[in-house]
């Protein structure tokens, strides 16, 4: 509390200096406290003997010096009245620290005296603005490395050495720290690990807080990294500017300095010398770079820092050394021959932890600032990386976890300069180790897949390695390899379900998860543009313009994957036949027409899978085409500053050396004119080069071939190339290094072909490090799903069978849960892509898991779906994706159908789904048109359609669990019953069947053509032989649906139709007794005609035509559905007539009509309608005209109904003549002459058939109808003078209706009794039929005189009186008493209008001769009663009224 109250105190003296009383009493405070610390190190200094007995020596009164200081120090504190930042620290750190370093003390002095110093640091008394406080954290930093101390026991050793780590982590964070230079902070941190590496032969207590400490320690300096600037402004507060990093320094102050005097804490420098601590370095560094091949390589990147930059306060140089000496202590622990250790954790696995450890805070800490300091960058991307790539194989699980770990932090902050090397980890480690096939332990497997599980939970993780990776033809296809390892990995063949297949699945569905989250962030197309090269351009030479715009880069990679899919297709062709390979990719353009060496030199190159061994044949052909392509070939190595059998293994690795010792003599050629080109180095010419390497092929063969039983030794390997470099030799050293570089490692000239992921030898990691500085940029993906389609395309497959297989074997819901939000999150992203197939495929498998398809083998299938928590979970989902998703689904409805119906076989299906679907929507009808119809099926209607089923709905099928009216008395269901007949209803509600159909107006076309499609195939084809009920009730079911989804999508119906009209015929025609399909068939078919014909003018006579099946259906079917139907058809007529616009409709709107006029049930509704479409003439058209009054006249010549009928029908068709009238006036006056002129033919025609159909009625047997029908007929043929018929229709009028009828009656009056029985009084109808007769000729004569025809046309009407009055019928003879006077009066009239008079013409067109001819006959007198002035002698008459006039 004291110390609280004092840092407290001090704060407010720094921040009120001006406050005199509370300055005071603070230095008071911190006087108090510093007299303390003297007074605790004083005390534990005279309980020693040494320092106490110089009291009372007698020689010697003087009192040591450290004493002596300690003393004048307490003196002083209490005299100093100044403010304390103005006070030197030295003053009252320089006793302590002289303790300190003394060699004099003893561990419990020192002990006490550095438990002062840290005391006075926690103070904070020490600030920037303190007078000399560089000088004093040098001494307190220079002070406490360089401890020295006798040990009196162990545990006071223990004791100093926690205090020295202590202070030296205080000084680190204090706020004074950044007066500190880069050597004391190196100083600080080689200090720490020296204790570090101590503390192995010390206490658990001190080892644990030494390694503490040196986390904390580079925690704390790589903390200021992003505060650092570039490189010309490195330091940590920024006050000096370093001009550059690349100078000398002095090894003392270096990491890897040696030690002079061995003492310290070294355990490797001899005999340890315990208590001496000084500034130089521990024995472990100085074996750096011992049997290190790969560091010396690169050790020109590694230059040390010159003295001046070491002074400078601490940044980046001091950050640069301590991370390489980081970076060493790795190389250390891999080349480590360090003997026995006291420590209990074995060498091998501790250092290469402890050095992670601290490297992976640095990582977090420095971050995304690493990549603005080139130095130290470098180190990560070459040093580092390359130890993390040869302890990521360790054995040790702790090491490899710990490697996964930096490699993620890399990823995270510096993926964009590691592009090769994380290709190279992922290669060469992660899909090594995850895999059992290559010899990797579990542990190993299922670290490393924990490690690939996180890069996939990263959202760009993978988009990345796919567009930087797979997009690269120099690069391996990292996401695929990924992708299918993660797929293989969750399949469990032949073993339970363990908790890799569960990671693996993992890391499986985090990768689908990302691209579902990315769907909704735009750029999501339906199907990218394919990709073709239509001109031949060099593949390796292909560029992007900007590799931070997706516009740029997108197309860039998707051209990029399609040149190496083409060209890996190539290199099977070529391991197939060369000659073929190279043809094929000519084809597609990715080599010339005419074969340059170049362009088949890159092939070779930069192919994946081509065989070696033809490759090699082909580069060492004597052919002058393949000879150029050899040295094209050698040209893309990059062999600059490279050892000659490193950039030989790489050369060798590519193909297979030829076995004749010409083919190999040309491709070392090749190789050594490359390779002296570049790295010319000690060699003096290419044949000195070509000779070495030679000599080096030969030492390989003979140092690994066990053929060879003697081998050379090294003198003879250097005696083989005396006098070889321009006649000089070759430097000895460089000689050997060759020679233990080939023993050691051999050069494989066969390379291994098909063996899987290589391993990182330091050839290839020399090589990557070449290829770095040439690659692309690495591309940064955003949460966009610019490349998902491609991605998804390749992993989709496996993915779902993956996912399926850990569905299948798994046993708990939280796996159930995982593996449905991957089955969701597929059917997601395939729906976004337009990927139909794949989610087909998905909605297949799903149903599987559903056991809805399976045969219904238990005796309780309601009970067991709801007992099985898999089979409900995929249920809901399959129908959770159907109503989501449908819009990409096709062959999938056909699954998803099949499930549907094996619920409604259970009577699991909520009631009335299709007819409620269908009838949501008829119930909105549009505003301001009246009350809509009422529904034309009724409910009960629709339920006596289907056949009864063993439950309504879901209630019905929960009430049958609970009845017991059975015939075998069952007990009541158990409690376990109960609920799982409970969650099977949930699941059911949770499946929102019916809004697949409700909502199928919103389905895209093709989803709904094949859900129509796949309900017509459930349906299944109906047979005329017996079918079960079973199948007749799926068939209805399924009909219900495919009419619910057309009613839904009146505005697509075209898209439907053809489909929907064949199933209906298929089943009214194949139907020949009355059944619940058929009835759902027909009335469903007015269903949809009813409701569609206001909206689709366009396909009403489609509609209207399929409404001729009705005519089609099978007499005993027909009959039983008659009234229904004339029902339903009255509906439709009264709800569109005006919609019926073309005489095919409406032909068979009236034949439908027509038809019922002798049903005993259906007649009144049909004549119902009819009388709807013709009262008034409302609805009357030229194009129903016709069929209407051909209706009208079946239903008058009807027996069925009453005579009122059929004298109703009458009048009917006798009205229909107004509407004649009125088309006739409106032609006259809207239309041109031509059209009025057509038009008016054509009502003509109609008027025609008007009265020809009247003729016919005029014949029925029952009086009464007979005879209106005469007056109906009269009243026609006379009120049609505003019709304007033509002249040439009454000759066919007379000739076809008035004659016609006239004999027909003629006949019937003088036939059999019988006949005359059942026309009873055809007398009263013969008279009005000479009624009819006179009147239409005299109403007439006008028009008929001026015919060409007349003459014949009035014989005829004199023929027909005359047998008419030599008609004899029983009980009258009116007929006969009419006829002379109907005659008289034509005769009159004749003779008014001037039509009967006498001519000189002869022959049969003389009226007047004809007339007399025919007349005097009958009636002798008539003539002179007509004509009482005129001579008897009809020609002399005719001559002498010629004559007169």
């Amino acid at each position: 509390m004291g110390r609280l109250r004092l840092q407290s105190s001090i704060k407010a003296i720094e921040e009120e200096p001006e406050d005199g009383e509370s300055t005071s009493s603070s230095i008071a405070v911190l006087a108090c406290t510093i007299n303390s610390e003297i007074g605790s190190v004083l005390a534990v200094m005279r309980r020693n003997v040494r320092w106490g007995g110089r009291y009372v020596s007698g020689d010697d009164q003087l009192e040591h010096s450290l004493i002596q200081s300690l003393k004048t120090l307490r003196k002083q504190i209490f005299t100093w009245q100044h403010h304390w930042q103005s006070i030197n620290p030295s003053l009252y750190l320089q006793p302590f620290l002289d303790v300190i370093r003394s060699d004099e003390t003893g561990a419990p002095i020192t002990a006490v005296a550095l438990s002062a110093v840290y005391k006075i640091l926690a103070l904070d008394v020490l600030g920037i603005d303190t007078i000399n406080v560089e000088d004093a954290m040098h001494l307190v930093v220079d002070a406490v490395t360089s401890c020295r101390f006798e040990v009196t026991d162990p545990s006071s050793e223990e004791v100093v050495l926690m205090k020295i780590l202590q202070i030296l982590l205080a000084c680190m964070k204090s706020k004074a720290s950044v007066m500190l230079s880069n050597q004391h902070v190196c100083t600080i941190v080689n200090t720490c690990f020296r204790i570090v590496h101590q503390a192995g032969s010390k206490g658990e207590l001190l080892q644990r807080i030494a390694r503490h400490t040196m986390h904390e320690l580079v925690r704390c300096i790589f903390s200021h990294l992003p505060d650092v600037n570039r490189t010309e402004q490195s330091l940590v507060r920024g006050g000096g500017s370093l001009k550059t990093e690349t100078a000398g320094i002095d090894p003392d102050y270096s990491f890897g300095s040696r030690s002079e005097n061995g003492s310290g804490y070294s355990e490797y420098d001899g005999q340890l010398t315990p208590g001496v601590i000084n500034n130089t370095s521990s024995g472990i560094i100085n074996n750096l770079t011992d049997e290190n091949t790969m560091r010396a390589d690169n050790e020109k990147d590694v230059v040390p820092l010159d003295l001046h930059l070491m002074t400078e306060p601490y940044g980046l140089p001091c950050m640069v050394e301590i991370f390489h000496f980081l970076c060493s202590l790795l190389n250390v622990a891999e080349h480590a021959g360090m003997g026995s250790r006291a420590n209990n954790i074995s060498f091998d696995e501790d250092v290469p932890l402890f050095s992670l450890g601290l490297i992976n805070s640095a990582i977090e800490l420095g971050g995304p600032a690493i990549r603005r300091h080139p130095r130290l960058l470098n180190l990560l991307q070459d040093e580092l990386f390359r130890n993390l790539m040869q302890f990521g194989l360790s054995d040790s699980p702790l090491i490899l976890s710990m490697v996964c770990s930096i490699v993620l932090n890399m990823y995270q902050h510096l993926r964009t300069e590691l592009k090769l090397q994380l290709e190279a980890f992922f290669s060469c480690v992660i899909l090594r180790l995850a895999q059992s096939r290559f010899g990797a332990s579990y542990q190993q497997q299922e670290v490393s897949m924990e490690a690939l599980v996180d890069f996939c939970r990263q959202k760009t993780f993978m988009v990345e390695m796919y567009a930087n990776l797979d997009c690269d033809i120099t690069c391996s296809n990292v996401f695929e390899d990924l992708a299918n390892l993660l797929s293989r990995s969750a399949f469990p063949v032949n073993c339970p379900l363990s908790s890799m297949h569960i990671l693996a699945l993992d890391g499986l569905i985090a990768v689908i998860q990302g691209m579902a989250e990315r769907v909704g962030n735009g750029s999501v197309s339906s199907e990218p543009t394919p990709v073709y090269l239509e001109e031949y351009t060099p593949f390796w030479m292909v560029k992007c313009e900007n590799f931070g715009d997706p516009d740029h880069w997108v197309p860039f990679a998707r051209k990029k994957k399609y040149i190496k899919r083409r060209l890996m297709i190539g290199a099977d062709h070529f391991n197939r036949d060369p000659k073929k390979g190279l043809e094929f990719l000519q084809g597609t353009h990715l080599l010339p027409e005419k074969l340059d060496p170049q362009s088949v030199a890159c092939f070779f190159r930069y192919t994946a899978g081509l065989d070696k061994n033809l490759v090699g044949d082909f580069l060492g052909n004597h052919d002058d085409f393949c000879v150029q392509v050899l040295h094209e070939f050698a040209g893309t190595f990059d062999f600059k500053d490279m050892n000659l059998d490193t950039a030989l293994r790489l050369f060798l690795e590519t193909f297979r050396l030829p076995g004749e010792s010409q083919k190999i003599q040309r491709v070392l050629e090749a190789f050594s004119e490359r390779y002296y080109e570049q790295s010319p180095q000690i060699l003096a010419n290419k044949d000195a080069a070509l000779l070495l390497s030679y000599s080096i092929i030969m030492l390989n063969t003979d140092q690994h071939n066990i053929q060879v039983k003697k081998k050379m030794s090294e003198e003879d390997f250097i005696r083989n190339n005396r006098h070889i470099n321009g006649g000089n030799d070759l430097p000895r050293e460089f000689l050997s290094e060759l020679y233990y570089a080939i023993c050691k490692n051999e050069i494989r000239t066969t390379p291994e072909q098909g063996t899987g992921f290589a391993e990182m030898t330091p050839s290839r990691w020399i090589d990557l490090m070449h290829k770095s500085d040439k690659t692309s940029p690495y591309i940064v993906a955003d949460s966009r799903a610019y490349l998902d389609h491609d991605m998804f395309a390749i992993m989709s497959g496996p993915t779902i069978a993956a996912i399926s297989v850990v569905f299948d074997h798994a046993e708990h819901e939280d796996v159930y849960q995982t593996c449905i939000d991957g089955f969701l999150a597929v059917a997601k992203i395939s729906a976004c892509h337009h990927l139909e197939d794949i989610l087909d495929d998905l909605v297949v498998s799903l149903c599987k898991f559903t056991t809805l398809l399976n045969p219904l083998s238990v005796e309780e299938p309601v009970l067991a779906f709801g007992d099985d928590a898999k089979a409900r979970m995929a249920t809901v989902t399959v129908f959770t994706i159907a109503n989501r998703y449908g819009d990409f689904i096709r062959t999938g409805w056909r699954n998803i159908l099949d499930c549907i119906l094996r619920l409604h076989k259970l009577g699991l299906l909520p009631a009335r789904v299709a007819s409620d679907a269908a009838d949501e929507s008829e119930i909105s009808s549009e505003p301001g048109h009246g009350k809509p119809l009422p529904n034309s099926l009724s409910a009960a209607h629709m339920q006596s359609i289907g056949t009864p089923r063993r439950s309504s709905g879901l209630m019905g099928r929960f009430s049958q669990l609970l009845s017991l009216d059975t015939e075998e008395p069952r007990s009541q269901p158990t409690e376990q019953q109960l609920a799982a007949h409970q969650r099977t209803l949930q699941t059911i509600q949770k499946c929102h069947i019916d809004s697949i159909f409700t909502e199928s107006k919103f389905l895209h076309a093709d989803s709904l053509l094949q859900l129509a499609r796949a309900l017509i195939w459930a349906a299944g084809r109906p047979q005329k032989g017996n079918s079960s009920p079973e199948d007749e009730d799926t068939a209805v079911f399924c009909l219900e649906l495919l009419i619910a989804i057309t009613l839904n999508n009146r505005d697509r119906i075209g898209l439907l139709w053809q489909g929907v009209y064949e199933h209906i015929a298929n089943i009214v025609q194949s139907t020949v007794v009355a059944c619940a399909l058929v009835e759902k068939a027909v009335f469903g078919l007015l269903r949809i005609c009813q409701r569609l014909l206001p909206y689709k003018e366009n396909l009403a006579d489609e509609l209207l035509r399929s409404l001729q099946l009705v005519l089609k259906l099978d007499a005993r079917v027909a009959d039983q559905y008659c009234e229904q139907i004339t029902l339903e058809v009255s509906r439709l007529v009264k709800a569109n007539a005006t919609h019926i616009r073309s005489p095919m409709g409406w032909r068979t709107i009236a034949s439908l009509l027509s038809i019922t006029a002798r049903h005993p049930d259906a007649s009144e509704s049909g004549f119902e309608a009819l009388s709807f479409i013709m009262s008034d003439g409302s609805h009357l058209s030229p194009a129903n005209f016709v069929l209407c009054v051909d209706g009208a006249r079946q239903f008058a010549e009807s027996r069925v109904g009453q005579t009122d009928r059929s004298v109703h029908a009458v009048d009917l068709m006798v009205h229909s003549v107004s509407c004649l009238v009125r088309w006739a006036k409106d032609a006259r006056e809207a239309m041109a002459e031509v059209e009025a002129g057509k038009l008016c033919q054509d009502i003509g025609e109609m008027w025609l058939r008007l009265v020809q159909g009247l003729r016919k009625i005029c014949l029925d047997q029952r009086e009464e109808v007979r005879n209106h029908a005469l007056l109906s007929l009269q009243t026609c043929l006379t009120g049609v003078d505003d019709i304007c018929l033509q002249p040439n229709l009454w000759p066919q009028c007379f000739e076809m209706v008035i004659f016609t009828m006239l004999d027909d009656l003629a006949e019937i009056a003088q036939g059999n009794p019988q006949t005359q029985k059942e026309y009873r009084n055809i007398e009263g109808t013969l008279v009005l039929a000479l009624k009819l007769l006179a009147t239409v000729f005299l109403h007439l004569l006008d028009e008929l005189s001026q015919l060409s025809s007349f003459c014949k046309l009035w014989r005829n009407v004199i023929g027909r009186m005359e047998r008419y009055m030599k008609l004899k019928v029983k009980r009258s003879d009116k007929h006969q008493e009419l006829v002379p006077e109907l005659l008289k009066n034509i005769l009159l009239a004749m003779k008014a209008k001037g039509v009967l008079v006498p001519t000189s013409t002869l022959g049969g067109d003389n009226v007047w001769e004809q007339t007399w001819l025919h007349v005097n006959k009958i009636f002798p007198s008539l003539q002179s009663e007509v004509f009482p002035n005129q001579d008897s002698n009809p020609g002399d008459s005719g001559l002498s009224s010629v004559s007169s006039e």
